[in-house]
Formats: structure tokens, sequence, C-alpha cells
């Protein structure tokens, strides 16, 4: 008897035991760790200075970028409230890029100076130049706060203005003055002290409806009881300040929670939006009531615009908008008119109306009724100002990408102008581009033209990918004429147009293996192109590399295109067959034309992020970048109802291409995206057996989740519940059969992505006996940012394509 006991508490133990180490094995405690050395030192490589313009051109900023911050500087105390990510340290935000230091280069003789005077280990930020292009304004941030300094661009020396006053909460925060002053948006300097959490709560929270639909996207960080509320005002709180060169500051109005600020281009009046409440915890605080009043610019009020409210409640649909005045700006030509757009269909895409939208004009001293400027059948995207007899006017209809551009008469108000682009904004092989601009005597931005030809940039979309060009585009004939375009084997876009009749510019100019650099060109005096910039390949390794643009057909005949990578010196006859990784974001098109056309360029630089699958050709794969992945909804059908079966068989294509080029393992094939690309990977995982394993990094998995609408999906979940459930990897989680890698920032910020998106799935594949991994990045958000992070991510990634894919079983 006592031997049974014995027996059977051995066998308790031991079966006690192997449940631990499965517990373990699901629980795993993993410090940082890095991918080969060939990809770190990818990860590792000098960044290429971002460039900035002066406004004539002459001159250049180049602002070398910092490297990714650590894990240490992503784990500072943050507010995530409102939609807006706070640091309270600094009282801006606790998640944004900066750059260390300044360079400044003058385009016509090629001199380079470095700034003095800089700050020690800078932050540098927001920068922005002085209307006569004397001086620029940046900020600073420290582990106090932010503060205000000028760079005298004749001397190259930098100063501080301020203390750590700078409020970079929301929004930008500097304006400069005709007459050389610096408006800033400063901490209200009574704001008192940061209220404090209480210790226990004083009630419970209650929200309420009384019947209204108020069908509404899922959102990140928002509001969730009254001490955020409270946190919010106070971080909020806001007072303007004119701030001289000398750094004497005067209060300009009232304090407030400032959303933006506009400066007319006279700098005699400011629009400034002032939040009210109440408050939402619904919503975003982009979309809570607030007040546009105009000022002076001693900051007396001359008049309340417009008293926006709540925007809790708005129709269904990726056209819905809201009801009163929206885009609300100063016009570039006038010294201060506003202009401003009204839905005249109470924001609802599904109200039949002829005007849809009508455009209002107000002139100072803003004492009399606005002026109807125009009516327009889709929704405002803008205007684009010349003079008072000359400026185009965008609108657009997401639900069938169309887009029109008209050109209308300011100066007689109703016009209705002509239509002088209407095309599909799918539709790249036929887009003219965008104006180019110069300044005018405010400062301001407005159209290149000559008489009735606008000067216009475009990507130069066609069959061979994209050569982009230059043009003269004439708003009459509605014909353009090509003046400078691209040659292979470069691909090489203007950037800055330096005289009124376009013939001389600044290009930037890359191919393959060439790191792009800027070059002035004249077409005028025909001298030779001269580089002004000399920046040096930053990835050694991948000099040599095989790039292609490669096009091959679905099997319902639609065009399809990625960009293949191999090893350099790869030879299919000699090397044999090689593991692939496929990388792909899919996207929704209204017309087969239009997605079956070729995006982006052979010819293109070579260039690395962070989430890049292009490392992997150091590891002998083959990789399929940019994988097209169309799903085709032609005139009254909705695309998403063919989803699954176009998203198989786009797929296939992809393989049989591969394969049939001798270059893949058909069953060596892994296949990856990030957000809607991980989405993408989880349904072809759940719908096919073409793959040796998947890789999801921030995805959505459960569309009931996101029961309002997701990426181009209009109709709610109660409107099309078979495409959520048909899409959803979730519900279909018992079909994967290969092995998925799940990662995650646990902190991410992006519509529709919670992290418990990833949790849940795994949770499901875990249940249904499927091969996962699931990794939750600390203190990342959608994009990850930390390079322990980014390094650990990339040998999650190596591992498991190592594991699954090149080494298969």
């Amino acid at each position: 008897m006592l031997m049974k006991k014995i027996l059977k508490i051995s066998f308790f133990l031991s079966a006690y035991c192997l449940l631990m180490v499965g517990i373990c094995q699901a629980q795993e405690a993993l410090p940082y760790q890095t991918p080969p050395q060939a990809i770190a030192d990818l990860v590792n490589a000098p960044l290429t200075p971002t460039v900035s313009f002066s406004r004539s051109g002459d001159l250049m900023l180049l602002l070398e970028r910092a490297d990714n911050p650590s894990i240490e500087d992503l784990a500072q105390p943050e507010l995530r409230i409102g939609g807006i990510r706070i640091n309270p340290a600094t009282n801006g935000p606790s998640r944004s890029g900066s750059f260390y230091n300044v360079m400044v280069k003058n385009t016509k003789t090629g001199q380079q100076q470095a700034i003095k005077g800089l700050p020690n280990n800078p932050k540098l930020g927001e920068i922005s130049l002085s209307k006569d292009e004397k001086f620029a304004a940046v900020t600073n941030t420290t582990n106090k706060g932010i503060s205000l300094w000028v760079v005298d661009l004749t001397t190259y020396e930098a100063k501080k203005l301020t203390d750590e006053i700078v409020n970079a909460t929301y929004g930008s925060t500097i304006s400069w003055t005709p007459d050389n002053k610096i408006l800033l948006k400063a901490i209200n300097p009574k704001r008192g002290q940061m209220p404090v959490a209480p210790l226990a709560p004083s009630g419970p929270i209650i929200q309420e409806t009384s019947g209204n639909a108020a069908p509404s996207r899922t959102y990140q960080d928002l509001l969730s009881n009254p001490h955020d509320e409270a946190l919010l005002t106070y971080f909020m709180d806001s007072q303007l300040m004119l701030i001289d060169l000398q750094g004497n500051k005067q209060a300009v109005g009232k304090s407030g929670m400032i959303k933006s600020v506009d400066l007319s281009p006279d700098g005699n009046y400011i629009v400034v939006d002032l939040i009210q409440k109440p408050f939402s915890y619904l919503v975003p605080a982009s979309r809570f009531p607030y007040d546009v009043e105009i000022w002076d610019i001693k900051g007396n009020k001359v008049k309340t615009l417009a008293q926006i409210p709540l925007d809790e409640v708005r129709p269904t649909g990726f056209d819905a908008t809201v009801t009163g005045p929206r885009s609300i700006n100063w016009r570039a030509d006038k010294p201060a008119t506003l202009y401003w757009v009204e839905a005249q269909d109470g924001g609802d895409p599904k109200v039949k109306i002829d005007e849809r939208e009508i455009i209002y004009s107000l002139e100072v001293p803003f004492t009399t009724s606005p002026k109807k400027l125009a009516g327009i059948a889709y929704r405002f995207r803008g205007i684009f100002w010349s003079d008072d007899n000359f400026a185009l006017l965008n609108e657009s209809w997401s639900a069938t990408r169309q887009v029109r551009v008209h050109r209308i008469d300011p100066s007689n108000p109703g016009d209705k102008g002509t239509v002088i682009i209407e095309r599909s904004s799918d539709d790249r092989y036929n887009d003219p581009g965008s104006p180019v601009f110069t300044v005018n005597d405010f400062g301001r931005n407005v159209i290149l033209r000559k008489g009735d030809d606008v000067y216009m940039t475009s990507s130069g979309g066609g069959p061979d990918g994209d050569m982009p060009y230059l043009s003269a585009y004439n708003t009459k004939t509605k014909t353009e004429k090509i003046l400078w375009r691209s040659q292979a084997p470069y691909f090489e876009r203007v950037v800055k147009v330096l005289n009124a009749d376009a013939t001389e510019f600044v290009t930037l100019k890359e191919s393959t293996d060439l790191q792009p650099n800027y070059w002035i060109v004249n077409t005028r005096k025909r001298i030779a192109p001269r580089q002004i910039t000399d920046f040096v390949h930053p990835y050694e390794s991948l000099k040599g590399i095989n790039k292609s643009l490669v096009k091959y057909k679905r099997k319902d005949g639609l065009d399809l295109s990625a960009t293949l990578y191999t090893p350099e010196g790869y030879d299919p006859a000699k090397d044999g067959r090689l593991p692939v990784l496929m990388w792909a974001y899919p996207r929704e098109y209204k017309s087969a034309a239009d997605a079956a056309q070729v995006r982006g360029s052979k010819y293109q630089f070579t260039r690395l992020s962070w989430g890049s699958p292009i490392y992997w050709v150091t590891q002998g794969y083959a990789i399929m970048d940019q994988t097209e992945m169309p799903i085709v909804g032609e005139g009254d059908e909705e695309p998403n109802d063919f989803f699954v079966e176009q998203l198989v068989a786009n797929a296939e294509a992809a393989i049989d291409y591969i394969v049939g080029a001798g270059v893949g393992d058909r069953s060596k094939i892994a296949v990856g995206g990030h957000s809607y690309g991980a989405f993408m990977t989880a349904n072809l995982l759940s719908y096919s057996d073409l793959f040796a394993a998947g890789i999801a990094r921030s995805g959505a998995y459960n569309r009931t989740l996101t029961p309002f609408g997701f990426q181009y999906e209009q109709r709610s979940y109660w409107e099309a519940p078979d495409v959520y459930n048909t899409m959803s990897p979730f519900m279909n989680a018992n079909k994967v059969k290969t092995p998925i890698l799940l990662i995650h920032g646990e902190a991410d910020n992006n519509s529709g992505t919670f992290p418990i998106q990833s949790e849940r799935y795994y949770n499901a594949l875990k249940g249904h006996g499927a091969t996962t991994r699931l990794v939750f990045l600390p203190h990342e958000s959608h994009g990850y940012a930390a390079k322990e992070s980014i390094l650990h991510t990339l040998w999650e990634m190596n591992s498991w394509l190592e594991k699954y894919v090149k080494n298969k079983p």
C-alpha cells in the first residue's frame, strides 16, 4: 500500500514538473538579443542628414539626425491622454525624432559652415526660417523642458532666447512675424502645479447615449477619468508670447488650451483655436470642442469666427465629415483674408446633393458677411493660391477614388471655374503631379506659373516604373509640356525650382547603388549638372546586390509586380534555388487597370528602414519586396467581397514567378508584413498552405474589434458581417497549420491595432495547436524606435526564418 502511494506521488510530481516546464516554455524571460553581425552593422549605419532649403534656394540646412533612442529613453514617464502622448518632464511629445547638429551650405558657392554656440548634447526639434532668411528659430529639448534658440545665418552663431518655456504638447510652436519676432506658444506661467491623482475615485465613470447613432472608429490613448481631464487641461494650458532677437518676452492675448496658431501673411492678425469643454472619452483631443478666434497681434480679440462643437457623432464612411466651418486658413496671396469650407450635406456622404461643399472667404476687418468663393460636388482637399485671378481648387471622393482640380478666379466669387484635371487617385500613369511653388512678398508659398502654364512635378509613373519629370501644364488646353525628365539608370526628381521660368532647379539623384545626392541642373545654359552634396553610401555590404523590377500575371490576367533582391553575384543556374522572404501590404482598388499599374522604380537607392525585409539578402535569401497584393472591386462591387480569393491568387502568382525564374525554392518561402501587412499574412496562412512560415508585426486580427470600418472598408460590421468574419484571422485561427511569428509593441497607439489583437490571436492559435510565438516589445508604439527593440525584432525574425524556412525539416 505504501509503495502504491509513493508511486502515485512520484507520478503526480513528474506530471507537475512537466506542467511547469510547459509553463516556463510559454513564458520565456529573455534579455534583448542582437541579430547576425551583417544585419546589426546595417542597423548601426550612419544616418544621412535631412535637408531643408531656404525659400530662395540659396541655402541648404543640413540637419544631422540623432540615432535611434535607447530603451531607457523610451522608458521615461509618459502620459497617454486625449490621443496624445506627453512627456510630463518636458511638456512636449514623448516620442519624437531630433537632430543634433546644423550645417549651412550655400548652393551657389558650395561653401559649408558649421553653427557655433549650439547647446551641449542637443536634441533639436522644430525649425523655422525668418521671412528675410537671416535667422532660423529652433527648439531644444532637455530633461527639464523645451527652450527656444535662434541661429544667425549671417554669422553662423546660435544663442538661447528663452528658458524651458515652450509648450509643444500639441501642434507647432513657432511663427515668425515680418519684423523678425517669434510668436511662441509657451507654457502658461500661471498654470500652477500638476494635478495629483486622487487615492480613490470620487465615483464611477459613466457614459450615456440617448438614441442618436454615433459610430466611431477605435482610438488609442483616450481620456478615461476626471484626473485624465485635469492633466490634459494642465499640459495644454498655453500663453502666446512675442520674443524678439534679444530674448525679450511680451504676452499676447489670454491663456488657454491652445490647439493651433496661424499668423496672417501681413503679421497683423492671429487665428487661434482654443479647446473647450466638455471633453470626450470616445474621441481624441483633435475632435474636442474648440473656439476659433481672430486676434490682433497685440492679443485683442477681434472676432469669434466659429464655435466648433464636440465631434463625437459623425456619419459613417470615409467621406463623412463635420458640419460647420472647417479647414480655416489664411489666403497666401492676400494680407489678411480667411477662407474655409462648410459641408452642405450634414457631413453625410450618403446624402444625394449637387453642391456638397461651399468654400467661403472673409476679408479684413472681418465685419462683413462671408462671401461664397466656390461650390464643389466632392469633399474639399485644399486650395493652391497664385493671385487674385488664379487659384487651383482641389476636391476628391474616397469611395470612388475620384480627384478633381479646378482653375478658379478668386476675384469672381461664386464662379464655377474650369475642371483642368479629373482622374482616379489610383491612376499613377496619368497623374500630372503637383504645382511647383515660389515665395511671394508675404513670405508665403504660391503657385509658380507663367500665364496659363503652371509648373508641375510628377512621379512620372509608367509600365517601366516611375521616371519623375518637370512640366509646364497649360490650364486652358489641359495639356502638359515636359521640360525635363529623369533618365535611366537613375532615379532623379526635382526638389526645388530656383528661377521664374523653371530652367534652373535642384534635383535629388540616385540609383540602385548610388547614394542620393543633390545636384543643380540648368536646362537653359546647357551646362553640365553640378553636384552640391557628397553624402557617402551608408551600406557598403549592400553594394553589388542584384535589384530588379519583376512583372508577372495573376491567374485572372491582372498584371502584378514586385521588387526582387538577390545576393551579390547570385546566378540561379550556378547557385541553385534560394529561400525567399516575401514582404507585402495589400491595397484596395476600384479599377483593375489601376491595380495593374507598376509602382516604384528599380533605379531607386536601396534605403533600409528598421522594418525592412532587405536585411536578409545578406543571409542568403531572395527578397520579394513591395509585392503587389491588389484587391479589386469594379463599379458597385466592394473590393473586400473578394478579399480572400484575390489575396491568395496574388500570392500564388508571386510564388509561381519566383519559382519559375529558378530563384526560389517553393518549399522555403516565408511571407510577412507590418500592420495591414500583418493582417494579410495571417489571412494567407488561414486560407492557403503556400508558405513555410509567416511573420506578422503589429497587426489587427479580429475585425469585430474595429466594427465601424477599417482600412478602405466603409461598411460597418452589422452591414457586412460575413466580410468581417471571413477577413478576421482570429475567427479562422483553427485553419492555421503554418508557423507564424507575432510581434507587437505593447504601447501601440495606432487606431485599431491594440496590443490585445495579438494577445487574443496568439491564444486562439495556441488553443488550436498552431506553431506560434508572441513577442511584446516594452514601451514600443506602432513603429519601433529603441535600438534594443529593433535589433531584437530582427533577431526574432532571423531565428524564425532560419528555423522554419532556410533549415525547414
